[in-house]
């Protein structure tokens, strides 16, 4: 596996550890546990996408920083960088 896929494992796993709290037992009869708990796990995958399309968005930034194209076509590159990491933003919901 990519070394960074696993550190963005490792990132989401600490994240999680450090904000998740567990479940509530419910003190209406017949259910066990209170509505609004997530589950370590799906807190977990949430962050990891979150990291994974964070990462993608720096990689787009990071290329159109340093791509040697000058002139006309410079505004025209940055521009379509900006547009692609703000439609992967939108699409994934991501606010970072």
């Amino acid at each position: 596996m990519n070394e960074r896929i696993e550190e963005l494992i490792k990132q989401a796993g600490d994240y999680v550890n450090e904000v998740y709290t567990g479940p509530v037992r419910s003190k209406t009869p017949g259910k066990i546990w209170e509505d609004g708990h997530i589950d370590w796990l799906t807190q977990f995958n949430k962050k990891f996408a979150e990291l994974i399309v964070q990462e993608c968005v720096s990689v787009i930034n990071t290329e159109a920083a340093v791509d040697p194209i000058e002139g006309e076509y410079e505004r025209m590159w940055k521009m379509g960088t900006e547009f692609a990491v703000d439609q992967i933003k939108k699409h994934f919901g991501v606010e970072e």
